[in-house]
């Protein structure tokens, strides 16, 4: 039985992932891990964390991955039994001399993927250190990963859905060469990501000349008037292995991870539906599942760059500008209350809003859903539409809380 893994920003994300069908969680705490610019969770909280994760029966692991300097290494031993105490189930290591630290005190340690772990030999020598799992280079080809999750002697990881870096496994010095901030220490600030300026020259004293027979130059995006081209030949697209869950599934690999803590509540819980969806239906009949094009159409729906399956089956060369989801997230209303014995929700709006809609309700402990809007009520008396400023009453399909954050769904241009 594979593990389906999902990322959790914070507590909305946390829920909606676990609403959605995650069999685990990662989160990130504070100053320990590779999504410093993400709001993460303080030592403080990791015990409702847990809390929550064991009302699913669920996992949840705590993800320590950034470079560890001595000071670093310090202050997380310094933490460390009271990160035991919480009742979390393991800690996602980059560095694979505080395995014993951790082991030692009951947890799991699982070693990133920013140990470009790439053969058998490694994954030996981590048993031996007495780590638990591996999340396995994300350079290696569908073929590689298959021949490692059967020959290693510990449970093996991939990703299968999110953002590629342009860097061996994440290893990046960009960020901190143009802004003095560490993406290794997980503060990168993806200049990849922006639009970048290509200017070419030729020297006719070179004695090398670029002869490679090139049809097509898709990463040139557009010409500029200064003769240069304006591309984002950095920026990766994102990672959507959705069509391959067979071939994944019959790898042997434990566990598939959804990359994501920095994004928001609606691309984790989509993502963990449609995966959970995916997997689910393979498992049940193998011989009868068949790929459903929805589902890529569900992902296309939140952020994303576009897709790609990264180093599955070739090099990705395509290159992605920002985000692609086709649709625009508007924040419209807030909930002021819920009728929990008629299933209706009372809403502040401050947005025009009509029959047909398609809202997303966004909270703490209702995590995120979607919803078409198919009745609106103001005062006991039916509308079709309802206008900025009103307090409107809606059938909902699931149950909402008081303060929940309300968006409206539009169809991008």
């Amino acid at each position: 039985m594979v593990e389906l893994l999902s990322p959790a920003g914070n507590f909305i994300s946390l829920r909606a992932v676990l609403e959605n069908g995650a069999d685990s969680v990662y989160i990130g705490l504070n100053n320990f891990n590779m999504r410093t610019n993400a709001n993460n969770f303080s030592i403080s909280n990791l015990k409702e964390v847990s809390k929550v994760v064991n009302e699913y029966s669920s996992k949840v692991y705590l993800c320590s991955n950034v470079l560890m300097k001595e000071s670093y290494v310090n202050d997380f031993l310094k933490l460390l039994p009271e990160i035991a105490s919480s009742d979390i189930d393991g800690v996602i290591l980059a560095d694979i001399g505080l395995i014993e630290e951790v082991t030692s005190l009951g947890l799991e340690a699982h070693i990133s993927v920013q140990e470009n772990i790439s053969n058998s030999y490694t994954l030996k020598v981590l048993k031996k250190l007495g780590a638990t799992r591996a999340i396995l280079s994300r350079e290696l080809t569908y073929g590689e990963i298959k021949e490692l999750a059967i020959k290693s002697p510990i449970e093996t990881e991939i990703f299968i859905h999110g953002a590629m870096c342009m860097a061996v496994s994440g290893r990046c010095f960009l960020s901190y060469g143009l802004y003095n901030r560490s993406a290794n220490c997980g503060d990168c600030l993806q200049p990849c990501r922006k639009e970048w300026t290509l200017n070419f020259k030729e020297n006719p004293k070179d004695l090398i000349k670029n002869t490679a027979d090139i049809e097509s130059e898709e990463f040139i995006v557009s010409g500029s008037t200064d003769e240069s081209y304006r591309t984002n030949f950095f920026s990766a697209k994102d990672l959507a292995m959705i069509r391959h869950i067979p071939e994944l599934i019959e790898s042997k690999v434990d566990a598939f991870k959804i990359e994501g803590r920095s994004r928001s509540a609606d691309y984790s819980a989509t993502a963990t539906k449609v995966y959970r969806e995916a997997i689910d239906n393979y498992l049940k009949d193998p011989l009868n599942y068949n790929y459903n094009p929805k589902w890529l159409d569900e992902l296309s729906k939140v952020f994303n760059r576009g897709f790609d399956t990264g180093f599955y089956f070739y090099k990705p060369f395509k290159t992605s500008e920002n985000n692609k989801s086709k649709y625009i997230k508007k924040d419209i209303g807030k909930v002021v209350n819920f009728y929990s014995k008629i299933n209706v929700a009372e809403i502040k709006i401050w947005c025009d809003l009509a029959i047909g809609d398609e809202i997303m309700i966004q909270g703490v402990t209702t995590g995120s859903i979607v919803q078409k809007i198919s009745s609106i009520e103001i005062d006991k008396n039916k509308v079709k539409k309802a206008f900025k400023g009103q307090n409107i009453a809606i059938l909902m399909d699931n149950k909402v809380r008081e303060n929940d954050f309300v968006y409206k769904l539009i169809k991008r241009e």
